[in-house]
């Protein structure tokens, strides 16, 4: 026998933008069911990014929960870039742009979106398998299976949350649907460590490749380096990693890194993509089924959350006045956004890493801009400004 369960808004997904808008949504009185094909544990062990753009931190507040990122998050003024091997400058994003930013890890975020959600007593289905979603352009509802039952949610609309090889994207007919992608020929190996990470994010320009310094809380320190698309893991010692990190770094910066052994190490490809539109009747994507930054930017969980906040002004709208006006404008609205991220997010990963056929030529024009836009204080501010974050147009 089939269970039935009747909401408002069936939400695919348990990550971070499923769980932020269960939340906001229970906060307006506006019921949600979570659906997710992981396991609870897999979600909350999923390691992830940590730059959070000041908006993001807001809604977050704004949901109810922020008290441990205020308490343990660590607030930037901007980010310190390094090239040929003793050039830094500042992106300031405090200066220029008037917005800080704080580095608090997304598996932190995530755990803290759990205990909120357990706090509330929202539903949430894990271990959730077959999921599909059917008639999105009348009755919607959604059928899965879960402990060897089957299961209906009948809702009025159904948030796509569930990432980039979920099934809500998959579920929107093709001669609707437009993808625009590209492919990085090369990886980034992250190596998370119990050290002490340096005092401001860095990022390096390199002849061998790109290197990255971030960190995750005053212990866990969380570092990249670029690495060609077909390494293995195995190929990658702690002591090769460690050693090709401070070969990138300039020398004055390399010997404040503390090493120590890995405590998770992984190969990450880089993409874009985006997914044109955000709406298909009743359902709406949001975050990684909908786009996927390369995160050079540090813009992927950032961007999820904008889409999270218009969708649920959108909602909210819906259920409490009756009116459509902002549910027709989400993807219009949300896409605005994308857009002008993904190209910042592009240029920097072009500006920043070494591509595998690329000329001594090349190398100088990279190093020749970022000269440029050290030496320039409106190529300073225009920099910072992007990085910051674009704006969120608050809907009221």
């Amino acid at each position: 026998m089939t269970q039935t369960i009747k909401t408002q808004v069936a939400i695919i997904g348990g990550g971070p933008a499923g769980m932020l808008l269960s939340i906001l949504l229970h906060r307006e009185g506006i019921d949600s069911v979570v659906i997710e094909r992981a396991t609870r544990d897999h979600v909350l062990s999923r390691i992830r990014a940590g730059v959070l753009e000041w908006s993001t931190v807001e809604l977050l507040r704004r949901a109810g929960v922020g008290e441990r990122m205020d308490r343990e998050g660590h607030v930037h003024n901007g980010t310190r870039v390094a090239w040929k091997g003793e050039h830094h400058m500042m992106i300031d994003s405090h200066k220029y742009a008037d917005r800080q930013f704080m580095a608090y890890g997304q598996t932190y975020i995530t755990e803290d979106l759990y205990a909120e959600m357990d706090r509330l007593g929202g539903e949430v289905h894990h271990d959730a398998e077959d999921v599909v979603l059917h008639e999105l352009t009348d009755r919607s509802y959604v059928t899965f299976k879960r402990g060897g039952e089957d299961y209906r949610v009948d809702c009025a609309f159904i948030a796509g949350c569930d990432g980039f090889h979920g099934v809500s994207r998959q579920s929107i007919p093709d001669s609707v649907q437009k993808n625009f992608e590209k492919v990085y020929p090369f990886g980034w190996l992250g190596v998370m460590s119990e050290t002490p990470p340096l005092d401001d994010l860095w990022y390096v320009q390199h002849e061998r490749g790109f290197a990255l310094a971030s960190q995750r809380s005053p212990m866990l320190s969380r570092y990249y380096v670029q690495c060609p698309i077909d390494d293995k893991i195995e190929d990658w010692s702690d002591d090769r990693f460690w050693e090709e990190l401070k070969g990138r770094f300039p020398p004055d910066i390399a010997k404040q890194i503390v090493t120590g052994p890995s405590i998770e190490k992984s190969i990450a490809p880089l993409r874009s993509f985006v997914s044109e539109p955000m709406r298909y009747g009743n359902l709406f994507l949001a975050g990684d089924a909908a786009h996927i930054v390369p995160p050079t930017g540090a813009k992927g969980l950032n961007l999820a959350a904008s889409d999270v906040y218009y969708l649920w002004r959108a909602l909210v709208t819906h259920f409490h006045e009756n009116s459509n006006a902002l549910i027709d404008r989400y993807s219009e609205a949300a896409l605005a956004r994308v857009w002008k991220t993904e190209r910042f997010s592009w240029w920097l990963t072009n500006l920043l890493h070494v591509f595998p056929d690329q000329s001594p030529f090349e190398t100088r024009t990279q190093e020749a801009e970022l000269d440029s836009i050290a030496h320039s204080e409106t190529g300073l501010a225009w920099l910072s400004e992007q990085y910051a974050g674009f704006p969120i147009e608050d809907w009221g």
